[in-house]
């Protein structure tokens, strides 16, 4: 008789943790894409070592920008002479979605921003704040879509690589 009752309350405990565990990816992911010139959000216009704290996102969890020290949100408003505004496609990933823009002069890479990356999660924006910058600083000495990805960022590195490609096929 024991052994039944131990039976059933360990067959209840598990379908109870079971039942309560969450996944991580969202059912229905929401893309969110940059608005084009001056689309771009508050945040995205704050200096890159600015101090203000992130707001936990809301709804689906994607905003334009994320705190960090790299460029976020549309750049086409800072544009030079003779720079030119490229948009890659939104390239979804497991966690969700990453659109870069890169800025163009002569046929080369001069800047890249990040329109949209995953905040679903503090650890989405901890990966961004560390991944970015380095597949960033990758781009402009490569000058192709032929970079490493980030130890730690497997699927961001992807999404990047993915959104960079498309830019770079729309910009020859």
């Amino acid at each position: 008789m024991r052994r039944v009752i131990l039976a059933i309350t360990g067959t209840i405990a598990g379908l109870v943790a079971l039942l309560s565990f969450r996944s991580h990816v969202p059912s229905s992911p929401v893309a969110a894409t940059a608005g084009g010139p001056g689309g771009g959000s508050s945040a995205s216009s704050a200096p890159a070592g600015s101090s203000a704290s992130p707001s936990p996102p809301k709804g689906g969890g994607q905003t334009e920008a994320a705190p960090g020290a790299f460029p976020q949100g549309s750049l086409a408003g800072t544009l030079s002479a003779g720079e030119k505004a490229v948009n890659g496609k939104v390239a979804n990933t497991a966690y969700g979605p990453v659109q870069i823009q890169l800025i163009e002069r002569s046929g080369k890479i001069v800047k890249v921003a990040v329109l949209t990356q995953p905040l679903n999660t503090l650890n989405d924006i901890q990966i961004g704040k560390f991944a970015f910058p380095k597949l960033i600083g990758e781009t402009l000495t490569a000058q192709d879509a032929k970079i490493d990805a980030v130890s730690g960022a497997t699927y961001t590195s992807a999404g990047y690589v993915q959104s960079l490609q498309s830019a770079l096929d729309k910009q020859n």
